[in-house]
């Protein structure tokens, strides 16, 4: 009977939808819950178990004697109708997580769905509403100590404020339309922590931030998210929703240590935390300064962009080195690897060979600007 039910159990991990991890997307699923009635890889099986058996009740395919009544209820439901059922009311601001994405958006995702159940009653959807305020914990500009400070989110008047004594002005304002918020759990060494980056006097800031319960810092994340998303649809009535989500937020497509040299021939690799948030090519001292040391925008291959391997004649190539050219001046670079180095290569190119849009033009405008400025430092300082 046990071999007939785990035969029965591979036959329906074959139908369509359930060769996919009803909650991540991940491939060739060995997992399921039974009582929920869907397949599960082994990363969402062990978040699934902390739920507790009164929610979701976990077995392995194979390594697990499965009951007639438990085949008979993955028969009944299987990852499509569960997931007609549980993300019925999803909102589109919404990020729904990836394999690879941070443990925090996942776990938060599946209780979302099975425990709050947030996407059968959108009452209990608090994100959506267009203002938060609460308190986080921000990791101070000039060292590595956390403060608790209040932050207001306003869709209304498109700014996100954080206040150092409530009753006082606030110390910073942000406006929605240019902050990029992501998870930084490997960056910042805390689970449930997020990285805002915005455009400050025409250079890059960036601000840490974390809040102890889980929940609470992933609605903050999609609060921001949903509120972007409103004020996208007002502005642009007639773009696809579709379109507008994909420019809500961004995880940088790449970060990590290189080594770059200076303006000159003849100058040395000194070792820079870099970041790609999008066309911005960061580079920093260390990975949680609140101002990166330089930017390089990087445009359309048209405009006299590109990459490759290699280096100048004169440059002391380092071993993995690569030389970005822009307008401006070619940047040589080096990296720890060899497959590290074309990782860089690849998503540097791929930048380059995307046509630039709006959004992206006025950027790269107020970054020209603040750098032809001759009272400003340059945001294309060798430094």
């Amino acid at each position: 009977m046990t071999d007939r039910n785990e035969r029965i159990m591979m036959e329906l991990l074959k139908c369509p939808g359930n060769n996919f991890c009803a909650d991540c997307d991940c491939e060739n699923p060995e997992w399921a819950s039974y009582n929920i009635g869907i397949f599960i890889c082994k990363r969402c099986s062990g978040i699934h178990r902390s739920m507790g058996v009164q929610i979701s009740k976990v077995k392995h395919l194979k390594l697990d004697r499965w009951e007639d009544s438990q085949v008979q209820r993955m028969k009944e439901v299987g990852n499509v109708k569960a997931k007609l059922k549980y993300e019925e009311r999803v909102p589109s601001c919404y990020r729904r997580p990836k394999p690879n994405d941070p443990q925090v958006l996942i776990e938060q995702w599946i209780r979302a769905k099975y425990q709050r159940e947030e996407f059968s009653y959108p009452e209990k959807q608090t994100y959506i509403k267009g203002h938060m305020q609460g308190f986080l914990m921000k990791r101070g500009k000039e060292d590595s100590r956390y403060q608790r400070r209040k932050f207001i989110l306003s869709e209304a008047d498109d700014t996100l404020k954080y206040f150092i004594r409530e009753d006082r002005e606030p110390k910073a304002t942000l406006r929605l339309s240019e902050l990029n918020v992501a998870f930084a759990p490997e960056k910042v060494g805390i689970n449930t922590s997020l990285q805002f980056t915005f455009l400050k006097d025409g250079t890059t800031r960036h601000i840490y931030v974390y809040h102890e319960d889980p929940e609470i810092i992933n609605n903050w994340y999609m609060a921001i998210r949903c509120a972007k998303l409103h004020r996208l649809q007002v502005a642009y009535p007639s773009v696809a929703e579709y379109d507008l989500v994909n420019h809500l937020t961004q995880d940088f497509a790449k970060e990590g240590w290189l080594w770059k040299t200076g303006p000159r021939l003849s100058d040395g690799f000194k070792k820079r935390w870099f970041t790609l948030d999008n066309r911005k090519l960061m580079y920093h001292d260390d990975p949680l300064d609140a101002y990166p040391k330089g930017e390089i925008f990087i445009g359309y291959a048209l405009d006299g962009y590109s990459i490759r391997i290699g280096v100048s004649t004169g440059v002391k190539d380092m071993g993995f080195s690569f030389s970005l050219t822009t307008p401006e001046r070619i940047y040589h670079l080096s990296a720890q690897t060899e497959a590290d180095r074309d990782q860089w290569i690849e998503v540097i190119e791929n930048v380059i060979k995307r046509q630039m849009t709006p959004q992206e033009s006025a950027i790269s405008a107020r970054l020209v600007r603040k750098r032809n400025n001759s009272n400003s430092i340059s945001l294309f300082s060798p430094r």
